[in-house]
């Protein structure tokens, strides 16, 4: 007779006690998703994404990014996007009191994919964030979905961001971000 598989499940509260060690810790729906410490391409593609964000989230001072952020749902979900653009809450506020997230992004590589893909990309939408992107080194492209679109549409030379409520569009060339790192 087969036993069924239990897995052990945490709290946003249980992540303060997991170990300084390199390893980045998340949760998503209680399960625990754990990757590796980010590589220097990985830093340098999200660095150069997040200063061609900002530049143009300038003009808009109710809109802030941050690098990284996080996506909190107590009592069993926090997951931390490499780049996030979010709608400020109130002073003071913390990660869990903000409600509309405009983007996430996450920067893939081999050792993330599969979490980044399969399970943080549809819970950032079903989260209500109006877009993710999936960075993703191996193809030096952007991989944008949207809810109620085919998801991972690739961008490989440039992306026209057009994020909802804005008036203006960001023409992002996607070929600067990586040069220099093959």
């Amino acid at each position: 007779m087969a036993m069924p598989i239990t897995l052990p499940t945490y709290s946003v509260d249980d992540l303060g006690h997991f170990p300084d060690d390199g390893n980045h810790y998340e949760l998503l729906d209680g399960a625990l998703l754990v990757s590796p410490g980010a590589e220097l391409p990985h830093q340098v593609v999200t660095g150069r994404l997040f200063t061609v964000l900002s530049e143009f989230l300038r003009s808009w001072p109710e809109l802030l990014i941050a690098s990284p952020g996080a996506v909190v749902r107590h009592p069993k979900t926090r997951l931390e996007p490499d780049i996030l653009v979010f709608r400020s809450p109130l002073v003071g506020a913390k990660w869990e009191s903000v409600q509309e997230h405009l983007l996430a992004v996450e920067t893939t590589s081999r050792s993330t994919v599969v979490h980044d893909r399969d399970f943080k990309r549809p819970a950032y939408l079903d989260l209500g964030a109006g877009e993710v992107w999936r960075v993703d080194l191996d193809q030096e492209a952007i991989l944008v979905s949207r809810l109620g679109e085919p998801p991972d549409r690739a961008h490989r030379d440039r992306l026209l961001w057009a994020p909802r409520g804005l008036d203006r569009t960001l023409p992002i060339e996607i070929g600067p971000l990586f040069r220099g790192l093959a």
